[in-house]
């Protein structure tokens, strides 16, 4: 088994790997639109600190927050197998649902989405667990 914490991403929140590799496979721990520097994609505040969270901006930040870990152990967005959203909000699953629909057709990874009272940040609308399988022939060990 491996565990890996990847450079250039936001350090987690815990004391937990971004991803463990184990019989074949990526687990990704939850991931959220937090960028290296701790701010968070798809959130915005003007002048006056009214704030605007973006659903569509936060999901896209995420998948490819997914990408780049599984990037990491030799693995893509095409290798998922299975993914479980958990949103703030039913009001923005359709936002989600698009922007997800950028990313994968029918024949992408199983899917399960929830809505949850809060997540770790009060800006954070969505937050993806994953599992992918690593192709053969990639170094998990790395």
């Amino acid at each position: 088994m491996t565990s890996k914490v990847v450079v250039g991403k936001a350090v987690p929140r815990g004391r937990f790997p971004h991803v463990k590799v184990s019989g074949g496979f990526a687990f990704v721990s939850g991931t959220s639109s937090r960028r290296p520097d701790n701010s968070i994609a798809g959130a915005s505040a003007d002048e006056f600190g009214t704030v605007t969270l973006d659903i569509r901006e936060q999901t896209r930040a995420v998948l490819e927050n997914i990408r780049d870990l599984l990037a990491a152990v030799g693995a893509g967005l095409e290798d998922l197998v299975s993914v479980t959203t958990y949103l703030v909000s039913m009001n923005d699953f359709g936002g989600y649902n698009e922007v997800y629909g950028e990313f994968f057709d029918e024949s992408g990874p199983a899917r399960t989405t929830v809505a949850v009272h809060q997540l770790p940040h009060p800006q954070l609308l969505i937050e993806i667990q994953a599992v992918a399988a690593i192709p053969d022939g990639s170094d998990e060990e790395e």
